[in-house]
């Protein structure tokens, strides 16, 4: 599993900086790291629901991910942020990683 963000100037640095992808369920944004591999972060906001909605919108980003992990480049490093939005919490993780993985091959971080 990726190392976690858990700094807020990291989350605004990736924000700003990075290339944006979004879609109904998932909005990624990554930016390219010099070394260390993969970081990763995951926000869902107040609108999408109540702390239960908001947390398991974020389990199944985190389900996703792991789905789509093995496709990565072994060799990427980046910072990825994952931003839920209110389809994420019903859908389930299968839809999701296809959503998840459609952005990675876009920023070039998985495998095409």
């Amino acid at each position: 599993m990726a190392e976690r963000i858990k700094q807020n100037h990291l989350f605004r640095m990736v924000y700003s900086r990075g290339k944006c992808f979004a879609s109904p369920l998932l909005v990624t944004y990554v930016v390219p790291r010099r070394s260390g591999g993969i970081q990763l972060g995951i926000t869902s906001g107040k609108k999408i629901g109540n702390a239960v909605t908001r947390n398991r919108a974020r389990r199944v980003i985190r389900a996703a991910f792991r789905a789509c992990e093995k496709e990565l480049n072994p060799d990427c490093s980046a910072f990825i942020v994952f931003v839920a939005r209110t389809r994420t919490a019903p859908a389930k993780s299968t839809d999701v990683a296809k959503a998840m993985l459609q952005h990675l091959k876009d920023a070039g971080v998985a495998r095409s």
